[in-house]
């Protein structure tokens, strides 16, 4: 371990999650929220036209919508300008949808994850890991011995092109529609990265997967999906990590978690 990892260890939790990296994206979207930043965004990672539909519906939802006022808590919602938000931001890397080494990835990214502790933890303690950074998954894998067993564990790009049909049944149709509020439908608009997990009949996943998504850049929004479909008697075990170091300007973070458990399934979600 390095004397700078040391370092981290033994400081406090806020001081080690704070540091940050000067910012290198191979694309990034204007500022705000417009039908041609989502068609922009939809064509960079050429999604197929039934979810750019879906992007659109949900654009207009927002518009007509009224900001929330009556959440517990009642969360002061005045200063939130999502005008001001850069909404999608895809980190300088090769390979599009996740390299499956962390030596694969620019030493800035690498550097990042080692400090958060993600590679560790995978050796240790998980069946598979996936890691976005900025608004793109940079990193996924998944044991064999799972992927054999027809366990799905991949990044949400990859899942809208390669298992359409489950997709378009489980979208935010059911469990977290646009018109659920706001953020819902700002969420279904601009939503990207996030993980897709699959677990067929009667298969227990006995380590768990997980999933961090790390925010670098300031005055930016991270908009990740999670979509989790536990079939009959399967069992599963999904943690999801967030951080961000502090800046002047504000951040959004607006994800979406959608869980669907079958009968006599079981799914234990951690978020920390």
């Amino acid at each position: 371990m390095s004397s700078e990892q040391d370092h981290l260890k033994e400081t406090d939790t806020e001081a080690r999650f704070e540091f940050k990296k000067e910012e290198k994206s191979a694309f990034k979207a204007e500022k705000g929220l417009t039908e041609e930043t989502i068609r922009v965004i939809s064509e960079d990672k050429d999604e197929p036209q039934w979810m750019l539909d879906r992007r659109l519906r949900a654009l207009e939802q927002f518009k007509q919508m009224p900001m929330p006022d009556d959440w517990p808590g009642a969360p002061d919602l005045s200063e939130v300008d999502v005008d001001e938000i850069v909404p999608y931001i895809r980190p300088d890397i090769e390979t599009r949808g996740g390299a499956e080494n962390w030596e694969d990835l620019p030493d800035e990214i690498q550097d990042t994850f080692d400090k958060l502790g993600i590679p560790e933890a995978e050796k240790n303690a998980l069946s598979g890991v996936g890691a976005q950074y900025e608004s793109e998954i940079v990193y996924q894998n998944m044991q064999e011995r799972w992927e054999e067993k027809g366990v799905i564990f991949c990044d949400m790009d990859k899942a809208v092109q390669e298992h359409e049909e489950i997709l378009k049944e489980y979208f935010m149709t059911k469990a977290v529609p646009p018109s659920d509020n706001k953020f819902a439908a700002l969420h279904g608009a601009i939503w990207s990265g996030g993980s897709f997990v699959y677990v067929p009949e009667d298969t227990t996943v006995d380590m768990p997967v997980q999933a961090y998504f790390r925010m670098n850049s300031d005055g930016m929004g991270q908009f990740e999906h999670t979509l989790i479909i536990a079939e009959e008697n399967s069992e599963v075990h999904y943690i999801e990590g967030c951080s961000a170091p502090k800046y002047s300007a504000f951040n959004l973070h607006s994800g979406g978690v959608e869980v669907f458990v079958k009968e006599n399934a079981h799914v234990q979600y951690s978020t920390v």
